[in-house]
């Protein structure tokens, strides 16, 4: 099993030899039923050909063939009942690039690794004659952005598509509503997007799943409740609020959850749902369900078994957080995997705390982190809960796979120093790239039969608009999506080497990355 970012010289073949790059690359469907899986390579590829101009045109051949590969682990998130062949064949010879594969899902997969290849190796100007055989360990790998708080336009979110399906992901998870706004039309409820211009409209929705789907990427809708609440109890007022632990709203101040057993609060949110629900061409919908903060755990369980129901009674498949577990899960129940209290990485003592230059400026008090890991202590038994009851994993955790981490000064670039200081989530320590690189999917001893799949995340509390996304997300994406598609975390010093061409690739697409010193970018 080969990496999401290739070896330019990997598996060389007889006889040797190697291909010049430059020039004009011809994308040549070896059939009918890969026009369109040829189409969208096509438009992929043509960032990275500047020049193509000079030089003898190259062919890039994508053909169906008899290659079979070891089924993955997980759900597969188009909805078929087994997960999709992914597996290829790639072949770098005097006549160009083949890709061959059972599926065209397959054949993407393998010309994603062929764009690569092309992309990174204007170092050298040539590919090496070479052959390689890949699959994928896990079926679901995801990427969930948060237009909630900071909104992504419809242009901008297709750049996250085509960044996500270029490193091998087939999920693209919308965070649609929080506290902070609220980012899909829903016609039967105006409302809920009337004080705000940002939006994603009926049209724009559909649209930007066709383009996924042309990337082999499913999307998946959250709509976030019972809490994080704010702007659907501004639309829709009069909601009563869940019932909160006793003295809770004279200490903290929080946002009321929703309390579904409430006959209005469930006919608002069914007519939410079933319009979200209509208009999502894929069969997951994503409830959310997590840090209902002020709702009794029997409210939140009585609350997150009613969206489940609703749910899955209007046809798709919820997905929720961890925290959904404990109103009970099953088979077919997948949890998204985020946090422990370990995994919070919070100070025990004063000294502590006055060390963490970082939560002393994000206003972190001792009570208010005591409070914290109160309300958190539950997680500590959440994935076994998940495990022990047949439900099925989605591994999201907190220490490596949230990429609003703020990045650490020590690998910033002078130039880049700025940016350092200023993204990322104020509560998480400052790391470096390799920190991310190190992640192992197989650390959590969960079973291969409760395993839904991989997905790294990037919310948006404390950055505005899609350059600060695209610094959070390169170069520490591609990392997690080796880690998902191999199952295993990649050797740091191979990996970096692999890496350092990289930010070729990215400037090719106007995506801004952050330069860490831990790489030696070529």
């Amino acid at each position: 099993m080969n990496a999401v970012i290739p070896h330019a010289d990997a598996r060389p073949s007889s006889p040797a030899g190697a291909l010049p790059v430059a020039g004009a690359w011809h994308v040549r469907a070896a059939g009918p039923a890969l026009e369109e899986v040829a189409a969208t390579v096509r438009a992929l590829l043509a960032p990275h050909l500047p020049d193509a101009a000079g030089g003898a045109p190259r062919e890039l051949t994508l053909g169906l063939d008899d290659v079979t590969s070891a089924p993955p682990l997980g759900i597969a998130p188009g909805g078929s009942a087994d997960p999709v062949d992914e597996g290829y064949r790639l072949r770098v010879d005097a006549d160009g690039i083949t890709c061959l594969a059972r599926t065209p899902e397959g054949v993407f997969r393998g010309a994603t690794t062929a764009l690569q290849l092309i992309a990174t190796a204007r170092v050298t100007g040539e590919l090496p004659y070479q052959e390689l055989a890949d699959a994928p360990r896990y079926a679901w790998r995801g990427l969930m952005v948060d237009p909630a708080r900071t909104f992504l336009t419809p242009d901008e979110v297709r750049r996250v598509i085509d960044l996500a399906a270029l490193y091998k992901l087939n999920v693209l998870h919308l965070h649609l509503t929080d506290n902070e706004g609220w980012r899909i039309e829903l016609p039967g409820t105006p409302g809920l997007t009337a004080a705000d211009a940002d939006f994603y409209t009926v049209a724009d929705y559909r649209a930007l799943q066709e383009y996924a789907a042309r990337r082999f990427v499913t999307v998946v809708p959250e709509i976030d409740l019972p809490g994080h609440c704010a702007t659907l109890r501004a639309a829709v007022p009069g909601l009563p609020p869940a019932p909160a632990p006793a003295g809770l709203a004279d200490r903290f101040p929080f946002v009321p959850p929703l309390d579904l057993t409430d006959g209005t609060t469930c006919t608002a949110v069914t007519r939410i749902l079933t319009e979200v629900c209509a208009l999502t061409a894929g069969p997951y919908v994503h409830i959310g369900a997590d840090e209902a903060f002020g709702a009794t755990p029997e409210s939140f369980d009585a609350s997150v078994r009613e969206l489940r129901a609703l749910v899955r009674g209007l046809g798709k498949r919820p997905v929720a957080w961890q925290e959904s577990a404990r109103a009970g899960i099953g088979p077919e129940d997948i949890a998204q995997y985020w946090v422990d209290v370990a995994m919070m990485d919070l100070p025990d003592t004063p000294e502590e705390l006055a060390a963490r230059p970082e939560l002393v400026a994000a206003g972190r008090s001792m009570e208010i982190i005591a409070a914290l890991k109160k309300f958190f202590a539950p997680t500590d038994d959440d994935l076994r809960r998940v495990v022990e009851s047949g439900g099925r994993v989605l591994l999201s955790p907190q220490s490596h796979l949230y990429l609003d981490r703020p990045y650490a000064a020590g690998f910033a670039p002078p130039e880049q120093a700025a940016e350092a200081a200023r993204l990322g989530f104020d509560g998480y320590r400052p790391l470096g790239v390799r920190h991310t690189a190190a992640w192992d999917p197989g650390a959590y001893a969960v079973p291969d039969a409760n395993v839904a799949g991989v997905e790294a995340t990037v919310f948006a509390e404390r950055f505005k608009g899609f350059e600060d996304v695209s610094l959070l997300l390169l170069p520490r994406l591609p990392s997690v999506a080796e880690a998902a598609w191999c199952g295993q975390a990649p050797a740091w010093e191979e990996y970096r080497a692999r890496l350092a061409h990289h930010g070729r690739l990215w400037t090719d697409r106007d995506l801004p990355y952050f330069a860490s010193t831990e790489v030696a970018w070529r």
